[in-house]
């Protein structure tokens, strides 16, 4: 098998270490040679059913070792695999399996009912058994340009456009960062991202490669940085990936624990890092170990572009420094003419040589307006229009100065904001739409058809219409409705003066909180979501909230309020009186507030038959 492969090392590790555990998820674990076995059985009926080279198969499973068991086996057989995270809405769902042009989809039984699966499709059920098929490995029908895996990112023209990545982008990845990193059978890694997210690849394959471990991270685990920060420790984790949004919440927790963690390196990647934030860090561990490291990087050039160490010296600059490229790519700051730029000015950042993606799935026009030829080069390379502004600092490192068009990130998420904008101007009741990011929050601003039109059911109606179609990272927080849009003085849209978002739109009519505890619990409502006035018959996410503000104001109600209480507490409870209720209820034998219990009771007696339902349900 050739050793551009990244199976055949898996394969290699397995003779090497059969016994090592190679995934773990929970109680449930698996070592190097029952992976490899597995994988093989699946793969050789892969084969059976006409997988081979770039033939792409959908992989859509929930968090388990038998989603690495699929794509392992779908790698074996020598295709492509085309993450399906079945958390995505119907529609996008849908799309991503037509566009994908994938006959194949790998899924577990209780997804089937589930997920829109066009009827040429052939499903396969990853927990069928496979006792009459070879543990052996399959002999090896890819070359190094063969696609190892497509990954859908968010398209301006409204559609999701798929990026098509080979092995050997894959493997220089690994080869090309070995002397910065050092990664072997020691390292304990987190699989924290949806396998959807790019990061996940940089996850899975840096622990798989290497011969170490990798821990898959339960959803639920993901959204609470106590539970995530007590997997750290158990598992010894030595090597964290992580958004700086989630390690801002993760760094709250070990920040103040004693328990000692085994973390050797944090690698960032997703978004810019400020890097003034790290300071509590630094403070409470130093710059030696774990070294934290910031990686730029985009889809379209595998996963990661730059490596810069991030030093506590860092912390008082206000820029977020990315550091210098992988040594097997080439990046120039150019101009709008293709010229570069001088030191200290800015201009886009284009990245050239092993890491670009073959381009983009049925999208030619695409491909060639992004991927374009290289003037430097003098063997027909090509570049990647990154569409990020960057500026040159001392030789070789470059800063992250924000992005050319409206592409944005959230909460580690790249969206392109036309994607939200094309699907609200499909709705009748939206003339003319502009939607923008501000402070971490998506706002859309709109002229409705029907000036007259009730606004708050019109907000209602876009918000259904997005959660159907898009994830809900892309669902506005806003919605602004203006009689028009203003324009510059040479007619184009003057961004900057759209009115601010007002929060107070966001909230249903005024009732007044009831009691002290709804009364705290408001302040500190008020407080986290930065709005005024919040009722009882306000909604947490409805106020702009979201779950990295949620953990934020779930730390803030035991710190003030001495009260212990879920994240699941609060999707499933996100109405002020609600929650309460649920908060008094949790509550009410502990130590600190005994007679809480009798308040509890008084709160329930005050609520109507149908909030008393959705304290039930």
């Amino acid at each position: 098998r050739a050793s551009s492969a990244p199976i055949s090392r898996i394969e290699t590790q397995a003779e090497r270490t059969p016994q090592a555990i190679a995934l773990s998820l929970g109680a449930e674990q698996l070592s190097y040679q029952q992976l490899n076995r597995r994988a093989n059985q699946l793969a050789h009926k892969l084969r059976e059913q006409g997988v081979g080279p770039d033939v792409r198969v959908g992989l859509a499973a929930e968090r388990s070792l038998d989603m690495i068991v699929g794509m392992l086996a779908i790698l074996k057989a020598g295709g492509a695999y085309v993450p399906l995270d079945p958390e995505y809405p119907q529609d996008r769902l849908n799309f991503l399996m037509q566009d994908s042009g994938i006959e194949m989809l790998l899924t577990q039984t209780h997804l089937l009912d589930q997920l829109p699966i066009p009827a040429h499709v052939q499903t396969l059920n990853l927990a069928d058994a496979l006792d009459g098929y070879s543990t052996e490995n399959p002999i090896n029908q890819t070359s190094p340009d063969n696609l190892a895996y497509v990954i859908y990112t968010s398209g301006s023209t409204g559609k999701p456009k798929g990026t098509l990545l080979a092995h050997h982008n894959l493997m220089r990845l690994f080869a090309a960062t070995d002397d910065w990193f050092k990664f072997d059978e020691n390292d304990v890694w987190t699989l924290f991202h949806s396998f959807a997210f790019d990061f996940s690849v940089w996850e899975i394959f840096g622990a798989l490669l290497h011969g170490g471990r990798l821990v898959m991270v339960p959803r639920e685990v993901t959204r609470s940085p106590e539970d995530f920060h007590k997997l750290l420790v158990e598992q010894q984790v030595t090597v964290l990936n992580q958004t700086p949004s989630a390690f801002k919440q993760l760094m709250r927790v070990a920040c103040e624990s004693p328990v000692p963690m085994s973390l050797q390196k944090v690698i960032f990647g997703g978004e810019a890092l400020d890097v003034a934030s790290l300071k509590p860090w630094f403070a409470r561990f130093g710059e030696q170990t774990p070294q934290l490291i910031n990686m730029y990087g985009i889809t379209e050039t595998t996963v990661h572009v730059t490596y810069r160490p991030i030093t506590e010296a860092d912390t008082q600059n206000p820029a977020s420094p990315i550091g210098e490229a992988i040594p097997d790519l080439s990046w120039y700051v150019l101009d709008a003419d293709f010229n570069p730029v001088a030191q200290g000015c800015s201009g886009e950042l284009h990245i050239g040589h092993a890491g670009l993606a073959r381009g983009y799935h049925n999208r030619a026009a695409l491909t060639a307006e992004r991927f374009v030829p290289d003037p430097f080069s003098n063997d027909g390379g090509r570049l990647y229009r990154t569409g990020d502004l960057a500026r040159y600092k001392t030789a070789g490192t470059i800063e992250y100065a924000g992005r050319i068009d409206h592409q944005v990130k959230i909460r580690g998420f790249r969206i392109e904001l036309g994607e939200i904008e094309t699907r609200l101007q499909a709705h009748s009741a939206v003339r003319e739409v502009v939607v923008l990011a501000l402070e971490g929050q998506l706002a859309a601003y709109l002229l409705p058809t029907q000036p007259e039109q009730d606004q708050h059911a019109l907000r209602e109606a876009l918000k259904a219409e997005l959660r159907a179609h898009l994830p809900d990272y892309m669902v506005p927080t806003h919605f602004i409705i203006l009689d028009n849009l203003p324009l510059t003085a040479n007619g184009k849209l003057d961004r900057k003066a759209l009115p601010a978002p007002d929060a107070g739109q966001l909230q249903a009519a005024y009732v007044a909180p009831q009691g002290e505890l709804e009364e705290q619990l408001a302040a500190v409502w008020s407080d986290v979501l930065k709005v005024g006035q919040v009722g009882r018959s306000d909604n947490f996410f409805e106020l702009g909230g979201h779950s990295l503000l949620a953990v934020q104001m779930l730390v803030r109600v035991r710190e003030q309020l001495q009260r212990e209480v879920s994240l699941k507490d609060l999707f499933e409870q996100p109405v002020l009186a609600d929650f309460c209720a649920t908060l008094q209820e949790k509550n009410g034998e502990s130590d600190h507030a005994l007679d809480e219990l009798t308040k509890s009771l008084e709160a329930l007696k005050r609520l109507s038959a149908e909030e008393i339902d959705n304290l039930i349900a």
